[in-house]
């Protein structure tokens, strides 16, 4: 069961289009795998078609007066294919087709199902230390970083604070720390004010979203500090 959500802020401005791609790609994969949000944002859907119905009908009526006289059938029939149009498949904003290729990624010989919405988003190459490595997505979007993350058996990432913020989503297996224990499909956004240190027992797969710098608080791990601009 999914018990972390993004808040119903982020949604709305999700389903008007509003986010940055890298934000607005977490946040579909969210959504994908989550029942409860994909009724919110249906419900957000509806009421924006709703909103951009009434302004044309509006601007029709001033436009014209009393010498235009709508069909009120047709324009039933009109909304509810709008409707239809827009909430047949909301999860995601990269409406394509997903071939098994571009739907699955194999991590030590483990087979993991992607969101759709990263089906047409590049991965570059990994690189990483110990039992942490990450591939970035190729998104040109300004200071935001977007990456698959992954944590194998038994890792963990060194406890740090965000000099930005980091959005979290489980794709694949658990981590807990300070906070709290995250399974598959939780959605956590994290900012200056949390400081933790993640562990994953079983191993994990996640996709993450940095907008600055990780600052490491505890050990040896302060060392890479001076470098963390280049590293986030």
């Amino acid at each position: 069961m999914i018990k972390f959500h993004p808040d119903t802020a982020v949604l709305k401005q999700f389903a008007a289009g509003e986010l940055p791609d890298s934000i607005s790609v977490i946040v579909a994969s969210h959504v994908e795998m989550c029942p409860q949000c994909q009724k919110v944002v249906e419900l957000e859907n509806e009421l924006l078609a709703k909103q951009a119905f009434d302004s044309e009908t509006s601007d029709l009526s001033g436009s014209f007066g009393d010498s235009v006289v709508l069909d009120s059938l047709q324009v039933e029939d009109e909304f509810a294919t709008m409707i239809a149009s827009i909430t047949s498949d909301n999860s995601t904003p990269h409406a394509a087709t997903c071939s098994k290729a571009d739907n699955e990624l194999i991590v030590n010989g483990k087979t993991i199902s992607l969101p759709r919405a990263l089906s047409s988003i590049r991965l570059k190459e990994w690189s990483g230390i110990g039992k942490v490595s990450r591939s970035r997505l190729d998104l040109d979007d300004d200071n935001l970083r977007a990456s698959l993350l992954h944590i194998d058996v038994g890792g963990q990432v060194p406890a740090h604070t965000h000099k930005g913020f980091e959005i979290t989503l489980l794709l694949q297996g658990s981590f807990k720390d300070e906070m709290g224990t995250y399974k598959q499909g939780d959605f956590v956004w994290l900012n200056g004010e949390h400081t933790h240190n993640p562990i994953s027992e079983e191993g994990c797969i996640c996709l993450t979203v940095s907008s600055d710098a990780l600052h490491f608080t505890e050990g040896v791990s302060k060392l890479f500090n001076p470098i963390g601009k280049l590293i986030y």
